[in-house]
């Protein structure tokens, strides 16, 4: 190959790395982006507010996903306590959003959770809590956000018991990304807060959602 034609080549490409630039300067294509580790399944469950809220409620949000239960003496209260702090760093952010799970719904009802989130003083917009069918509440921990084994699970439902201490954060298009957060552990707290700042500066890729169910799953 003939110096000219390096010489040429090299001109090439840097012109189109200069046309690469211009054409994704100023959006987050060239940045590298929090890892996808999972994908939301379907779901069908009831709010504090005895609303209904399923899959398609999360598109176009941020959203950071917790399981707790209301009579928890334990690490729950630890775990909200944070979680609030979550909470009133973004509630003024029109496209964030908590969801909480319980884990025991045979004892959560709509107005046990009500109450409990009453107490803690917050938006039952922002911070929504759930309850349904314990077979679908557990295995939406397990399956989609990651935050129980799966070797857990036993023949009955009614023999199993999830208590996690875990945070999962789903995008607007219905990826777990980034990690599983230690929720009672302040350094990975202020990691979720950075990745949720990160997420909300995020486009939604809309195409990706079809009749309600995240259409990106593997």
């Amino acid at each position: 190959m003939s110096k000219r034609v390096l010489v040429y080549l090299g001109f090439f490409l840097i012109l189109l790395g200069a046309f690469y630039f211009f054409l994704f300067r100023g959006t987050d294509k060239w940045k590298r982006k929090l890892s996808v580790i999972s994908y939301v399944k379907p779901f069908q469950f009831t709010t504090q507010e005895g609303l209904p809220f399923n899959d398609r409620d999360l598109l176009g949000k941020v959203t950071v996903v917790e399981y707790f239960f209301t009579s928890c003496k334990g690490i729950c209260p630890k775990m909200n306590n944070n979680m609030k702090g979550i909470y009133e760093t973004f509630k003024s952010e029109p496209d964030f959003m908590i969801l909480a799970h319980t884990c025991d719904p045979e004892t959560d009802s709509v107005p046990r959770l009500k109450h409990y989130s009453e107490s803690l003083k917050i938006d039952s917009r922002k911070w929504v809590m759930v309850t349904g069918r314990k077979d679908s509440l557990y295995q939406l921990a397990r399956s989609a956000y990651l935050l129980d084994d799966p070797k857990n699970s036993v023949d009955k439902i009614e023999d199993q018991f999830i208590h996690t201490q875990f945070f999962a954060l789903v995008d607007r298009d219905g990826k777990v990304r980034s990690q599983i957060y230690d929720g009672l552990k302040k350094d990975e707290m202020e990691k979720l807060k950075q990745d949720i700042q990160e997420l909300l500066k995020e486009r939604s890729a809309n195409s990706n959602f079809v009749n309600g169910i995240f259409n990106n799953n593997p």
